[in-house]
């Protein structure tokens, strides 16, 4: 854990180590840590502004989670099929995933995820005094931590995502104050993310940097106001430290909303697998017809098989599974459409999501069997299985026609 989670006898640290007062310019800035999933943190954020000592509130939220937060229904607007057009399935899960983990420890202590930040919103409102965004998109900062980690890293990140879902392990209150971190993302991680200089940069010190950039920018939007800026207390140490920063706010902030381009190779690979597969094919067919046959044979029996197991394994409707046996062996040949796509448009057009659906997704999402019951987190489901089905057959597949043209 950082720092500023240092323990007292119970465990938790008194309410005045979890005050910072900054003067930034003519603006005074007051940081207050509060614990993500805690009851006396959103007490003490009701209690700070109740004081009518403040101009101004800053939460650590970005534009997204803001939404989430103030409009919980926002879920039943999803186009599915935007989401994976657009190669969002995959960040659509790990938010749902995040969320559901937050909302079971919510669950066992009687208190709603995000209660300190919904109580400074509604707050703020009560008050008339404006809100400002200080966090970084929660996509940009999964996006930056994704593109510098390795295939297996991001496995390893992904499985503890799974295993928060799996677990059914009680935490207590007194626990849950140690998770000072403020967030979905970083209460997820927290347990290795402050050990490994990958996570812990774009997870953490780079949000430390962003959100103190955001600070400086509103004091100067705000001269002379006094400004409430409720923030997870892991990031207390790190805000304060940045908010000496003599450089450009505006500039940091542009240079942490950047995502690194992705790496040329990964684009060619499938496009490289392509070719010796048609190849392997050519050979086959010049050599002996019924060779070429029997490869032909092996590309979709073990591709459509691997990718309609896939299907299976996630519980789609026979006919999509079916669709993905046949479509995975020609959407391998073309990696400008993936099988996951056709599978997920399959799922959605046999078993179109209801409107309760949407509405059920966040609860839900947080037990293994509601991704299976639910519509919405189904097809997802349904892409991610028959994407990695045909992922697999597709290698499996190649070196067995590999081996068949050299015996």
């Amino acid at each position: 854990m950082s720092a500023d989670q240092g323990a007292s006898p119970q465990g938790a640290q008194p309410e005045s180590a979890l005050l910072r007062q900054i003067q930034l310019g003519e603006s005074q800035v007051t940081l207050l840590g509060t614990a993500h999933i805690s009851r006396s943190s959103a007490e003490q954020v009701e209690a700070e502004l109740d004081s009518l000592q403040y101009e101004a509130v800053a939460v650590e939220l970005c534009p997204s989670r803001h939404e989430a937060l103030t409009r919980p229904d926002r879920l039943a607007e999803l186009d599915l099929m935007q989401v994976i057009r657009q190669g969002k399935a995959a960040m659509v899960m790990a938010n749902l995933a995040m969320a559901a983990y937050q909302q079971r420890l919510g669950e066992q202590l009687g208190i709603e995820p995000g209660a300190e930040m919904r109580m400074a919103v509604n707050q703020a409102e009560r008050h008339d005094l404006p809100v400002i965004l200080i966090d970084r998109e929660i996509g940009v900062t999964l996006n930056r931590t994704a593109r510098g980690l390795s295939w297996w890293r991001r496995a390893v990140l992904f499985s503890g995502l799974i295993g928060s879902l799996v677990s059914r392990e009680e935490v207590s209150e007194e626990d849950i104050e140690h998770l000072k971190e403020g967030d979905v993302v970083e209460t997820t991680f927290a347990e290795f993310a402050h050990d490994r200089g990958d996570l812990y940069e774009p997870l953490i010190a780079e949000r430390d940097r962003y959100m103190a950039a955001k600070l400086r920018e509103a004091a100067a939007a705000h001269p002379g106001k006094a400004i409430l800026a409720v923030v997870g207390a892991g990031h207390l140490k790190g805000i304060e430290a940045h908010l000496a920063d003599r450089d450009d706010p505006a500039e940091t902030l542009r240079r942490l909303d950047t995502v690194p381009p992705k790496s040329r190779w990964p684009k060619l690979i499938p496009w490289l697998i392509v070719a010796l597969v048609l190849t392997g094919f050519y050979i086959g067919f010049s050599r002996n017809p019924d060779l070429g046959w029997q490869l032909v044979r092996d590309w979709v029996l073990i591709n459509g098989g691997l990718s309609a197991l896939g299907a299976l394994a996630a519980a789609a409707h026979p006919l999509t599974v079916v669709t993905a046996f046949l479509a995975a062996p020609l959407t391998s040949l073309n990696p400008t459409v993936g099988a996951g796509m056709v599978t997920a448009a399959a799922e959605l057009w046999l078993r179109k999501p209801r409107v309760g659906d949407f509405g059920r997704l966040r609860q839900d999402t947080t037990t293994l069997r509601g991704w299976w019951r639910n519509r919405v987190s189904r097809t997802l489901l349904v892409f991610l299985f028959s994407t990695l089905g045909s992922a697999i057959g597709t290698y499996v597949a190649g070196f067995l026609i590999y081996d068949r043209l050299n015996t």
